[in-house]
Order: structure tokens, then sequence, then C-alpha cells
């Protein structure tokens, strides 16, 4: 089939010679030269420089780290409909700002991403775009109405090859269809990936459940209504011998789980955001919408048992969540206000912060849960590879050492709503390759 998600959309790879000085690939200590030549790894070494083309572009990456472009199975782009939020052209700025060079763009958007018609009109306007790789997300079910499936088959058939499905937003709360769509992915190796959240335990919902809610006057968001739905659909996807992905999971009975489930042998995966790996419910006491996100900010031996989770593997990915509101939606009292937060350029200094400088992670294994794994799930060809020769040239450079005081205004998103402001992050992206071309160097787009 012609057409893959990961196609350029115009090829220019090959019109320049990279060559990086001084790499340290995957976090390794030594650092090595490595170029850049149409499109692919080269070559790694001394021959890098000597057999380099005499117009090649050299770059001094002095030690930075380097690891395979990121990828996020989880990113709204907005774009249909909702422009006023985001568009495919300022998502992907983040994106590539952040050191994304392939994003999965999810179905929420209107209309709603449930047929090969806008699944294909959102993968060609990330071809047009061209600072990384957009791999449209299909609905599980028709408006999301969680009634009828989707053209689930017409979407994986499409150009755009779709391979994950969600209704993320809203939850497949009905057992039998979620079990149809489980079934009915088999076909072409899809995965569905749920949005966990019993919809009658969570009626008005406006904040984890607990004390603090009480307290706060905010209706209770109970952990329980997002472990049911894992629990009862673990048992589905080991049933009908299918894959199942969980969305941003949040709690500790959640971990405990997907934990109980791998160990049964079941295929599911799970990702957790950034926002989950580090902030709580606390600010809620400010009733500031900024952090009013689904599902809502969670304990602080939630967020322990997420870290430890994503330590151990139990969670497989980080995924960002990146949900772009317009001003009005959150410029407002917090009963208002939408769901959601900015994620994809604050993820690798987030991640840093609470899982590389606590020991927890190294750099190697933040490629394997924020590259190489996202990849693998979504099954997405020529992302998350290895770096090495032959293997396509798609690479975020990431200086450790250079803390990033996070403001609104650096936001290329068409919205501001990142709750990192004022938050300084101990690692900033330097460097984004797509294809061996430069879509952010020094920190800015190229």
């Amino acid at each position: 089939m012609s057409g893959l998600a990961n196609e350029p959309a115009v090829d220019r790879a090959g019109e320049r010679e990279i060559v990086l000085r001084d790499i340290r690939l995957m976090g390794d200590r030594q650092a090595v030269d490595i170029r850049f030549a149409d499109g692919r790894i080269a070559a790694i070494g001394a021959t890098a420089v000597a057999e380099a083309d005499p117009q090649a572009q050299i770059l001094d990456v002095a030690g930075r780290i380097g690891l395979p472009g990121l990828v996020d199975l989880h990113t709204h782009l907005r774009e249909p409909g909702r422009e006023d939020a985001e568009t495919i052209e300022t998502g992907c700025q983040a994106a590539a700002l952040g050191g994304y060079t392939a994003v999965h763009a999810m179905a929420n958007t209107q209309p709603v991403a449930d047929t090969a018609g806008v699944v294909e009109q959102v993968w060609r306007r990330g071809r047009e775009v061209g600072l990384c790789d957009v791999i449209p997300v299909g609905a599980v079910t028709i408006g999301l109405s969680g009634e009828r499936l989707a053209e689930l088959a017409a979407m994986a058939e499409s150009a755009a090859r779709v391979r994950v499905f969600s209704d993320d937003g809203i939850c497949v709360s009905d057992p039998l269809l979620m079990r149809r769509a489980l079934e009915y992915v088999k076909a072409f190796d899809g995965v569905i990936a749920q949005h966990a959240q019993e919809p009658r335990l969570t009626v008005e919902a406006q904040m984890n459940e607990g004390a603090l809610s009480g307290e706060l006057g905010l209706t209770g968001w109970p952990a329980v209504a997002e472990e049911a739905i894992i629990a009862r659909d673990v048992l589905l996807a080991e049933h009908v011998r299918s894959r199942l992905h969980v969305c941003h999971l949040s709690t500790r009975g959640s971990v405990e789980v997907v934990r109980w489930a791998k160990a049964r042998g079941i295929d599911v995966t799970a990702e957790v955001t950034p926002h989950h790996l580090m902030l709580t419910e606390e600010l809620a006491r400010s009733y500031d919408p900024l952090y009013k996100v689904n599902p809502p900010l969670r304990t602080v031996d939630d967020v322990h048992a997420v870290r430890e989770g994503l330590a151990d593997g139990t969670i497989d990915i980080v995924a960002t969540d990146h949900a772009p509101h317009a001003h009005e939606d959150k410029d407002c009292e917090w009963g208002a206000g939408a769901f959601g937060m900015l994620g994809l350029q604050t993820a690798i200094g987030v991640v840093a912060a609470t899982m590389v400088e606590p020991g927890h992670l190294t750099w190697a294994d933040v490629a394997q849960r924020m590259s190489v794994v996202p990849a693998r799930i979504g099954r997405v060809e020529g992302q998350g590879r290895p770096l090495a020769v032959g293997e396509p040239a798609n690479m975020v450079i990431i200086d450790p050492d250079a803390p990033w005081l996070v403001s609104a205004d650096q936001m290329a998103s068409r919205s501001q709503n990142t709750p990192f402001v004022e938050h300084t992050l101990p690692a900033s992206v330097w460097a984004t390759f797509l294809r061996g071309r430069p879509t952010v160097l020094s920190g800015a787009l190229v």
C-alpha cells in the first residue's frame, strides 16, 4: 500500500549533509560524531567527519544527549473544528520544540475523526506542515456516541493507515461494544485506547474524590471510576485475545490492575501523562481551572505509584495528552472550565525532573518510554528506531544542563493553558531532526 503514515510530505532529505560533533547517544558517557545524509544516519564515529561532504553543515553538540525522536501516542490538535484552540501547524510547532518527530492526533475533533475521509484530511495536513509525522487516531464509535462502531476497517485501509482507535474524552462504557471493538481491530493489528472513566460514577465530577474535595465543595471523582473500567477491559482483552491500551492512567489502584494483567499475560499497555507524574490535587485549592484535567490530579500517594509503575515497566510510556483550550474556556470559574493542559513542549523537562534526576530512569530508559515503545504500540514505521547506521535520522538532542523557566508566552501552541508556568524544568530540547532535516536548532524553530 502506498502512503505510509510516516512518509515525508515533501522529500527534503538529502539537501545537505549534517554532522553532529560530540553527541552522547542515549546518554552514554562517551561522545561520538554522527552524520546524516539522505534522511538517514550515514555514519557514526571517526568516519562521520572524515567522509562528510565538503558542504556538510557541522554542528557542535558539546556533549548534549541524543535520543530517537520522541513519539506521542496522545495529542489533541483540535483541527478540524476548533482552530481557535490549536491547529495542526501550531501543534506540530509545539511538538518539534518538545523533541517530537511523530504525534498521534486524537479523534475528538469537529467533525469527529470517525471516517476515512476525516483521518486522511488530518494526515495530509500534517504532511503539508512537515514538522513531524501526524498520525490520526480513529474514533471507536460514530460521533463518539458510544452507540455504534465507526468505520474502523475503512480508516485502517486509508492512506492514513490508522492503527490506534479511541473515543478519548469519553469512555466506551458499553461492555458489549467494547468487546466488539477489540475483536474488530484484530484483523489489522489495531489497538483500542480506552479513556477509563465509568460515567455513572463521575456525574458532574470536578476533582479527585477525597477529604480535599469535601473541604473545597467540589464534586469528587473517585479512583474506582478509572480502576473499574481498566479491570473490566483487561478481562475483555484477555477473552478475545486483542490489544488494549489504557490512556492517562492516574491512580495506585490502576497501576496494580495493569500489573496484575501483565503478570497474567494479557496484551495491555498503559500510559501516564507528565502532569500526573508531577502535580497533585492540592493545586485545586486555587480554584484555577488551569489545574482542571481529566482524569483529575490525584493524591501524593498516587503520584508516587505512577512514578514507580513507570520505572518498573508496568506503565509502558509517557504520553502528553496535550489538550489546548481557547482562553475563554480556561479563564473562568472552576465549574465552567474545560478539562485539559498543554504538554508537548514541557514533557521532556517534567520527565527529567520527576524520573531522571531522582534516578528512577536513565536517558536510555526515557528513549524507550517516550519513543521506542509508543512507536511500537502505534505500529509507526520509521519512528522509535535505534540510533544506528542506515536508520531514519529522527532525533532529539537534549541539554540536561540547561534549566528552563517556563512561561506561557514561550508556548508555540495557539493556547497557553500550561500548568508549568513559573516552574523551572531541569532539561530542555536543543535540537530536533526529522529525517535528517532540522526542525529545531538551539531551542528555536528552524
